[in-house]
This record gives C-alpha cells, structure tokens and sequence, in this order.
C-alpha cells in the first residue's frame, strides 16, 4: 500500500500549459498528477485535491469538493487540455487563493488544522510579479512546492516557493522523468513526522497527531495553559498519593513512611502500630508502658519519676502518709521498718506499741522504803481529812 494514511491536506495542482509546455510533454504532466493521486489517501476526511490549469488564463479543472475517490480525479486529470500561450503564475497563484481556498470550494475550515499545499508544475519564466502575490499566499498559511521542468528559472522558483527552499524547491530536466518527484512527494507528505522535526515547542513530550501535534508531559509533571511547557506536580497532595499516614515527595514520585510509634507495612502504604515497650525502642530507665503506638515511662515501687519523665529516684518511705507505723518509722534503703517511743515496746503486728510492764525484780530494802513512803501518805491524808471536818 503506497498511499499517505497520516496527513490529511487541502492539496491544489497548479499546472502549467503554456505555449512551451508540448502535448507530448503536457501528457507526461497528466502521468505525474495521476501517479500522485495513487499515492494520497484520498477522501472527503483525508487528503482533498483540486487541478488547476494556467497559461495567459486561469481554468480550475476541479475544485477541492468535486471528488473524493482516486478513480473519479484520475478521469477527470485525463480529460485536461493545455490552454496554450503565456505564462501567468503569480495570476494562477492569486487564483487559487481566490476561488480555491475557499470554503464553499471544499477547503475545510481552519480550526480542523489541515495543511494548505499547492504544487506548481511550470516550464518557463512567470510572465507576471508572482513574487508579491506567492508572499501572500504564504502569509495565508498556504505551503508552495514549485516543481520547475527543462527551461524553468530557478529563481522564480525560489521566489514563489516556501521556507526552506531545499524542501520546497524541485528540479528535473525533462517531462520524461518527471514522475520521478512522485516519491519525493511522498515521502514529503507521508513521512512527516512533526516531533521528530524537533521544531514543535513541546518542552517534555510530543504526541503525533497526524500532521499535527500534541503536548504531553513525563509522570509527576503536568502540562501548564500554555500547552506546551510543564510544572512538578505534588504527588503528595491530598488525593493524589495512597499513603496511610505520611507521604513523602520523592523527585518524580513518593514514597510512604510513618508516624512514630508505626511501621511500615509490606504493601508500603499503609501502617501498623508498634510495641514502643520492646528492649531497644525506648529510653525509660525502669518501666515503660505501651500507650498506642507511643509509650509513657514509670517506676518501680519505692521510686519516683524525675521531671525529664524517663528516670527515677528513690522515694522517702516514712514521709507523712507512707508509712502505717503508730510511733516511730525507720527508713531502710528502699523500704522502712516500725519502732516505738522510749516506755513503750513494739507489738507482734511490727506496727503499733503498747506501754512497758515495769520489773518486779526489786530488793527487799527498796520494797520497805516504798512501803513506808505509801504509810506516810496515808496518814497524812488521814490528818488532812480529820482537819477538814472541824
């Protein structure tokens, strides 16, 4: 298959029939538009082609909306016949413009974006200023190929053609050999791939589209309004990441992490929470108690928590409300022991106290001092009663 499946055109002919331009020669003329036409896609949503006809005169064989099928063009190319005399081109070219790029004639709107291309096909010198009118023709947006045969000036044909010149500008030597361009057209008009070119603008990614383009952008990145230029996405706002706790941004992508007291779980989204009690995971210098994913420090009995919450300090057993001695509490190391008041001895509860039994072990002299010391009072109180009732 040789036709061009990737770029539709708006395509005109414009062939010279002048005086210089012998039947034999204008025959060969009609092979190459035929030849052509095979190549093309042809169709009313692919490659639409008109066939104009100048010499002192201008004759648009077919427009643009006439026909839609190569059979069709081929027969009508069949039937053109040369118009003789002069040699106006600029007069052909201002034509085309005029009565061909029209929509009414079949070129399709521009906000389709098919390219607009003519092909001149001339022997001779144009007999008019075409350098004026192929200018304008360009500033329209209309892409000018001129094909220049045998006795062609080739510097008309620099002036009429389209930038750069050495795409837009062919030379052969005779009609005979003509149909050779008839690859270099295609390869013109079916190899052109626009991000290859280089030339499309697109600062990360072009996408073909047909014979145009489109601008796309690397993952993490999206395209900015003007459509060609891109800005980092934050692949860490909210929606646009998995992570269960914590995203972290990472160049083009992100990775998930966790907050203290979880881990990361194998699917590295979503997280677990972890014993922060387990040897290792904490700085408690005596106890620490696991409190959902975080942990808090304590001490064993008889310590304190010092202020920095994580070490510990021996407590005062026997301050007020400690200890349960009745009397006397004795510290002892991280502990304490009861002890009672001189006169009083410790019961068996190793709490509470009761009053020392005084010794019965006294001598006889000691025993006759007290018994004499209690005679005494009695007789004392006796006299002191006796004086009180007189």
């Amino acid at each position: 298959d040789t036709a061009c499946k990737n770029r539709p055109l708006d395509l005109v002919f414009i062939v010279d029939s002048s005086r210089s331009v012998r039947p034999e020669e204008f025959e060969k003329v009609k092979i190459f538009l035929s030849e052509m036409i095979d190549t093309l896609d042809v169709g009313e949503r692919t490659t639409r082609v008109a066939v104009m006809n100048y010499a002192s005169t201008v004759k648009v064989e077919f427009p643009l909306r006439t026909y839609f099928d190569k059979a069709s063009m081929k027969e009508a190319v069949s039937h053109i016949e040369p118009l003789s005399a002069g040699t106006m081109t600029g007069l052909a070219i201002q034509t085309a413009m005029d009565e061909v790029f029209t929509e009414e004639m079949g070129t399709r709107p521009a906000t389709f974006n098919i390219p607009k291309v003519v092909i001149v096909v001339t022997d001779g010198r144009p007999q008019d200023q075409v350098q004026d009118v192929a200018a304008s023709a360009r500033t329209a947006g209309i892409e000018i190929y001129a094909v220049g045969v045998d006795r062609a000036d080739m510097q008309s044909l620099r002036i009429m053609a389209s930038e750069p010149l050495d795409e837009h500008v062919f030379y052969v030597e005779t009609y005979g050999v003509i149909e050779k361009l008839t690859s270099r057209f295609r390869e013109t008009f079916c190899a052109v791939n626009v991000c290859a070119l280089g030339t499309h603008g697109c600062q990360q990614v072009c996408v073909s589209n047909g014979a145009s383009y489109l601008c796309d952008c690397y993952e993490g990145y999206t395209l900015n309004p003007d459509k060609r230029t891109c800005s980092a996405v934050d692949l860490c706002a909210p929606g646009r990441h998995e992570c269960d706790q914590i995203c972290v941004s990472n160049n083009r992508s992100y990775v998930c992490d966790c907050y203290e007291g979880y881990t990361l779980n194998p699917d590295k989204k979503t997280c677990s929470a972890t014993d922060m009690c387990t040897p290792g995971r904490h700085d408690c210098a005596q106890v620490c108690l696991s409190n959902d994913g975080s942990y808090s420090c304590g001490c064993y009995e008889g310590y304190t928590l010092n202020p920095d919450r994580k070490t510990c300090s021996a407590a005062d057993m026997c301050v007020p409300g400690r200890h349960d001695c009745e009397q006397v509490c004795v510290r002892d190391d991280l502990s304490y022991t009861c002890d009672c008041h001189q006169g009083y001895t410790l019961n068996p509860d190793r709490k509470t106290c009761s009053r020392a039994i005084t010794s019965s072990l006294v001598t006889t002299e000691e025993s006759c001092k007290c018994e004499a010391i209690v005679a005494l009072q009695d007789s004392v109180t006796s006299r002191l009663e006796a004086l009180s009732t007189k």
